[in-house]
């Protein structure tokens, strides 16, 4: 009969190798794939010939060009800071829109640096570097757009409220990426695993939160105190288990984060309810306002 394969080091097993592991949640349940990357790397491939053209130009012209360079690769980096800004506000119901608009300054310097790339030092003129220039910033603007111009879910409701909300989310993703960052030290990809589907549990409560700002008050330690405690603790565990390996203090950590993602669980379930009974009560009350309303017609 055919088994499937698995060893100590397979993802799909405990880091001990006793068998499966069986709180495996769904693998992607919660994460959104970064489109950042590709396409910006591969706009840096664009800039390189200028390295190898600067030093065949005289001392001006390779000026230039290596200027040239400098500032394509600054565009290229702001457009990828500013895809991932833009893929961070779109994960959320509630955002602020970006506080600086990378990719809109990235079309500049886009613009700017194929301007120079494009102008002759030792005697052309100024038109075809223009030219290029606004041709530059056009496409990449049609490329990649604009950054988000206005912030989203705070229509219609309490802004200082929404607010509150987008400020103590923003903190609370802050968390989760260090804690990422640092478990990615310890060389465990189960741990990788784990401390990511407990990010998922985590993003659930966000995603509460953010449908009614009311609930930040009843979740306002989940996304501060205990989220600050486990980046701490994954960052000392990473630390201290990447130099001694040491199985016991892997499995007080998993044991952390299982508790810790079984109260936010819970936690997320309860505010659901809250806003259930809430409903309830409020169509208890207009209910009885319409039999007292039809009393009052007859």
């Amino acid at each position: 009969m055919a088994r499937q394969y698995g060893g100590k080091f397979s993802p799909d097993r405990t880091g001990d190798g006793a068998g499966p592991a069986t709180d495996r949640t769904r693998p992607f349940d919660g994460r959104v794939p970064d489109t950042s990357l590709a396409r910006p790397n591969f706009l840096f491939l664009t800039a390189v010939p200028l390295l190898f053209t600067a030093f065949g130009e005289g001392p001006v012209g390779m000026a230039v060009d290596l200027l040239a360079f400098a500032v394509l690769v600054t565009g290229f980096w702001l457009l990828r800071e500013g895809l991932r800004a833009e893929m961070a506000y779109a994960a959320r119901r509630v955002a602020r829109r970006p506080a600086l608009p990378r990719k809109l300054i990235a079309a500049v310097f886009t613009g700017l640096g194929a301007g120079l790339a494009g102008w002759d030092p030792t005697g052309g003129g100024i038109g075809a570097p223009v030219v290029y220039a606004g041709l530059a910033g056009i496409l990449h603007v049609a490329a990649f757009g604009a950054d988000p111009l206005r912030d989203k879910g705070m229509e219609g409701v309490d802004p200082l409220a929404n607010g509150r909300v987008a400020d103590a989310v923003e903190r609370a993703e802050g968390h989760l990426a260090a804690m990422a960052d640092a478990i990615r030290r310890a060389g465990d990809r189960d741990l990788e695993r784990r401390v990511a589907d407990f990010a998922a549990t985590a993003r659930r409560m966000f995603r509460r939160i953010e449908e009614d700002p009311r609930d930040l008050r009843a979740a306002r330690r989940y996304l501060g105190i205990y989220l600050q405690g486990a980046r701490d603790a994954t960052v000392k565990f990473a630390d201290l288990y990447a130099r001694t390996r040491d199985p016991e203090d892997r499995v007080r950590y998993v044991a952390l984060l299982e508790d810790l993602s079984g109260n936010f669980a819970a936690r997320s379930d309860r505010l659901l309810l809250d806003d259930r009974s809430d409903l309830d009560i409020e169509i208890d009350v207009l209910r009885e306002r319409l039999e007292r309303e039809n009393d009052r017609a007859r």
